[in-house]
């Protein structure tokens, strides 16, 4: 979903008095506890956009990263919105010695209506890439990890977004091509020097 989450503030308040069970009962087989909303759902937040205010529960959606955590814990309070579609993850493998690998988030959202033609682009922007540069036998996961998400990105026309990256200065995807950088990849020193001194 693209929209804001929906909450039920009179069920959140359900869940702190203890009305209903968390996790929709999953975990009921020991006492572990009276609920605590800032321990198991606030505080459990990766991007920290939950908060208690005179009894409601807040969340900064534009900080949300749709984790459904908090969805999870509390489902009768806390419902997707009405802006639906799906996200586009792409080469996901199962190498025998590394393992199942999850795939890439290539597109974060996008709306699923008929006849789906914003699907088919990325999926045919994808097939040409892998037909062109594809070795013998190489599956896309393969392709992308060989010559980079970047290349994937410039094949599909996607622009790249926070959420393609999985952690910080790990897999930087934007790259400056010389004719964007003004004055290109030669440049007087005394003249930079001028502004940046040392």
């Amino acid at each position: 979903w693209k929209d804001d989450i929906k909450i039920d503030q009179e069920a959140v308040a359900g869940y702190i008095g203890g009305e209903f069970a968390p996790n929709g009962g999953a975990h009921s087989g020991r006492d572990w506890g009276k609920f605590d909303i800032k321990k198991e759902v606030i505080g459990l937040c990766p991007t920290e956009c939950m908060w208690m205010d005179g009894g409601k529960l807040k969340i900064d959606n534009r900080e949300c990263t749709r984790c459904m955590h908090c969805i999870n814990v509390m489902p009768r309070a806390l419902h997707v919105g009405d802006d639906r579609g799906c996200s586009m993850l792409v080469g996901a493998k199962a190498p025998i010695l590394d393992g199942a690998q999850m795939g890439s988030l290539l597109v974060p959202f996008i709306k699923v209506e008929e006849p789906y033609d914003e699907i088919k682009e990325v999926i045919e922007g994808i097939w040409d890439w892998w037909m062109e540069e594809g070795k013998n036998r190489e599956r896309l996961g393969e392709l992308i990890k060989r010559q980079g998400f970047q290349k994937l990105l410039e094949a599909t026309n996607i622009k790249a977004v926070p959420q393609h990256v999985q952690e910080p200065r790990h897999n930087p995807y934007i790259f400056w091509k010389e004719e964007e950088v003004e004055g290109g990849w030669t440049r007087d020193v005394d003249a930079f020097r001028k502004d940046h001194q040392r």
